[in-house]
């Protein structure tokens, strides 16, 4: 399923969070947001999981706007990881993976068979099985992101839109959440702070400078010395991995960023 973004625009409290973002994230590829703290990124994601109304312009979802369809219907086709998606209550690992059948229920009937199967493989997958009885708030950070990563997949998306999802995640898991991604064969819209991992695993890069698209297009494309020190602030050289050929970024400090003590 196709997602697009025309024109979004988010202000809050006078400032302007995003600026005529357009963005086009194409059904089965993984699109990347990237861009300095404060330059939109988790705003403009609010607004494709209905966290947050835009000022001006429209998501659109496979060819309706978002904004026209329940809760409900938004809520069977986009599944999202949040920063703030912890919870305070603690429930079971397995209970909150079932959580992610709740768009798709009526009532409180019980999970069919079906759907206990779903939920085993996701936990299967993202290596907390073994978890499923004990309480999310006695998981450490990254064994709760991966029990959240699950519950995602158990609601069946056809778009998943992750928020730093690879936060509080040793490099193991960081890798095969990553794959996890590539192989899944759903719309992915995913921020990213680590530049490396996002050339590792997106189709498309967009990145955002106070709330504005600056570029997009491939990682080959937009991951460029010039465009990282102007956006970033940082000198970097940019070299192919030597397996895959993906853009891998050797940084060093740029003779523009005041060192640490200095004003």
């Amino acid at each position: 399923m196709e997602l697009r973004l025309e024109g979004l625009s988010v202000t809050v409290a006078g400032t302007d969070l995003v600026r005529e973002l357009s963005l086009e994230v194409p059904g089965g590829q993984v699109v990347g947001l990237v861009g300095p703290n404060g330059s939109g990124k988790s705003t403009a994601l609010r607004c494709v999981y209905r966290a947050l109304r835009p000022t001006h312009g429209t998501v659109w979802l496979g060819g309706e706007d978002l904004a026209g369809l329940s809760l409900r219907q938004s809520a069977r086709s986009v599944a999202a990881l949040t920063q703030e998606g912890g919870g305070d209550l603690d429930f079971t690992a397995a209970e909150v993976v079932a959580l992610g059948r709740t768009p798709h229920q009526r009532g409180n009937r019980s999970l069919d068979a079906r759907e206990r199967e779903l939920c085993r493989e996701a936990m299967e997958r993202m290596d907390v099985a073994h978890l499923a009885d004990r309480g999310v708030l006695s998981l450490s950070g990254g064994e709760r992101q991966r029990v959240l990563v699950a519950r995602c997949l158990v609601q069946e998306p056809r778009v998943l839109v992750l928020d730093e999802p690879t936060n509080h995640l040793d490099v193991r898991h960081q890798i095969g959440l990553l794959s996890l991604i590539r192989r899944a064969g759903i719309t992915v819209l995913v921020v990213l702070h680590d530049l490396n991992l996002a050339a590792a695993v997106c189709d498309r890069i967009g990145v955002l400078s106070e709330g504005r698209l600056v570029a997009t297009g491939t990682p080959r494309e937009v991951l460029v010395t010039e465009l990282v020190e102007r956006v970033f602030g940082v000198s970097a050289t940019v070299v192919p991995h030597p397996l895959t050929g993906d853009p891998q970024l050797l940084y060093t400090l740029s003779p523009h960023t005041p060192e640490e003590g200095t004003t």
